[in-house]
């Protein structure tokens, strides 16, 4: 568990076969849907559309490590603006452990949806035509993918995804990525 004075953050993982978890959990069509909704569409790296074939992205892997990660805030009810500033300790501790994992092991991480880390707000070199600046760190999420992550986070790990409905901050966040590996046994380590 991670312990900060503004959130806590508590770590769950699912291991399973990638064929059962892309079987079970894509649904390409519907969550391309709203992904054309987001304003991120087609202005982000991260983000769809993408210049690749997605089945074929997401083929030959034999393992699936889904990760969600439940970050319960210190002090309830805050605004919901200050939902990014609970997210990114945590989705710069993900991204970094992912990569790391790429490089260790081979494989295909899944980072967390909507902008990336790695520039500044609203300076993605994608709306310019412009390759990415940092295409060895930046990666799509499951969603941009076409996974359903509300039926992720209920089924494999019991924790339904909650919503902002009064403009502030519900009672937990979730953060889901993934590792698509043909490695043996990984654990999600500290």
């Amino acid at each position: 568990m991670n312990r900060s004075s503004e959130h806590t953050a508590l770590d769950f993982t699912a291991t399973l076969p990638a064929a059962d978890f892309i079987a079970r959990f894509r649904d390409p069509e519907r969550i391309a849907a709203y992904c054309r909704a987001c304003p991120n569409y087609g202005r982000s790296w991260a983000c769809p559309p993408f210049g690749f074939d997605m089945d074929d992205y997401l083929a030959g892997y034999r393992t699936a490590l889904i990760i969600a990660t439940k970050i319960t805030p210190s002090n309830p009810g805050l605004p919901f603006r200050e939902a990014g500033r609970l997210f990114r300790p945590e989705r710069v501790r993900h991204e970094s452990r992912l990569l790391d994992m790429e490089r260790r092991y081979g494989g295909r991480a899944f980072a967390y949806a909507g902008t990336c880390l790695y520039c500044p707000e609203g300076c993605c070199t994608r709306p310019a035509e412009a390759p990415c600046r940092h295409p060895e760190w930046v990666r799509p999420s499951l969603e941009a993918c076409g996974f359903d992550l509300c039926r992720t986070s209920e089924e494999l790990f019991g924790i339904p995804l909650l919503w902002s409905c009064d403009g502030r901050i519900p009672e937990y966040l979730m953060l889901v990525s993934g590792f698509f590996h043909n490695a043996g046994t990984i654990e999600w380590e500290e």
